[in-house]
């Protein structure tokens, strides 16, 4: 298993500039954003699709520093209800999708996206009860009537194209937020979807990540793995449960916030989180993403280097006496 980061944190710094500090971190791996939320800082699919001289600088660049790219990032909404945002999102996802088999990169990154409550809507709307029955109703149509078939057809094109792996960031919002939806989908729309398995977007759920890694897992679902944590505030838990919609900001006063791996849970965490992922066959990247409102980017990614650094050197599987 290797390590890697999500260089969105680095989006002030030009591409190579942005790449010496990876390298000088001693980090195996780079996840590179190609627009729509994450943005396309160092990695323009309208600069590189079909330009074979541009990919060979770009690689060169990747792999004389002694990194690779784990995966090709778009996530946005391309079930939105705005027809122009929704297109916008599609477009990007398929430029990604055939710039990742032009680079021979496998995986690219996405939301599943979330609807409207119907035809006429024109914001999304994340469905979290099954009560009134029009919420069940509208949960339906969101799956039977947008979901299931756009990536259906996705799938199809992903497969047609050379490109292995659609990894979706299970995270609420969205109609794939957990083991459970993200297996309905790639059931409806075939084996090209999977996930990128996000800890974080587990825990202040309530899910254990270490059985969502051995549900999905077991199907070979895990396509990308994105390592970050989450301060579970129990008081502010107790008080008013774990769904939140205050700013991120308000640090004090949330039930869970996002944190820096090592600041929200303890190695011995993310040393059982990666034998799961072990013992289910999963050996790519462990990719760092920061989004901690405590910790500065320095701070945050080297606390996270050091104790993924720490965990990968004390879980790497020794040569057994029955090999």
């Amino acid at each position: 298993m290797r390590l890697g980061v999500f260089t969105v944190l680095f989006a002030d710094l030009p591409f190579e500039a942005m790449l010496d500090r990876v390298a000088a971190l001693g980090l195996d791996a780079v996840e590179l954003g190609t627009g729509n939320y994450p943005g396309s800082a160092h990695c323009d699919p309208d600069v590189l699709l079909g330009d074979p001289s541009r990919q060979r600088d770009f690689l060169a660049a990747v792999e004389d520093r002694g990194l690779e790219i784990s995966a090709l990032s778009c996530h946005g909404n391309p079930l939105h209800p705005d027809e122009s945002f929704a297109r916008a999102s599609h477009e990007t996802w398929r430029k990604t999708a055939r710039l990742a088999v032009e680079l021979g990169v496998e995986v690219v990154n996405c939301f599943s996206g979330c609807p409207g409550d119907g035809p006429g809507a024109s914001r999304p709307n994340w469905v979290t009860c099954a009560w009134p029955p029009e919420y069940a109703e509208m949960l339906d149509w969101q799956w039977s009537e947008r979901a299931i078939p756009y990536w259906t057809e996705e799938a199809r094109f992903a497969r047609e194209n050379g490109l292995a792996k659609i990894a979706l960031e299970a995270h609420p919002g969205f109609l794939v937020y957990n083991p459970e939806t993200a297996l309905r989908l790639r059931g409806a729309a075939g084996a090209e979807i999977g996930v990128n398995f996000d800890p974080s977007h587990f825990l202040w759920q309530g899910i254990d990540p270490l059985e969502a890694v051995r549900l999905l897992g077991r199907g070979g679902a895990i396509f990308h793995v994105h390592a970050k944590d989450v301060y579970l505030d129990r008081a502010n838990i107790r008080r008013n449960g774990v769904l939140d919609t205050k700013h991120y900001g308000r640090i004090d006063e949330r039930s869970w916030s996002f944190r820096s791996v090592g600041y929200g849970h303890d190695e011995k965490f993310w040393r059982d989180f990666v034998s799961a992922l072990r013992m289910v066959g999963y050996d790519g990247v462990l990719s760092i993403e920061h989004e901690d409102g405590l910790a500065s980017v320095s701070e945050g990614l080297e606390k996270a280097v050091a104790v993924l650094r720490s965990v990968l050197l004390r879980e790497a599987p020794a040569e057994m006496w029955w090999a």
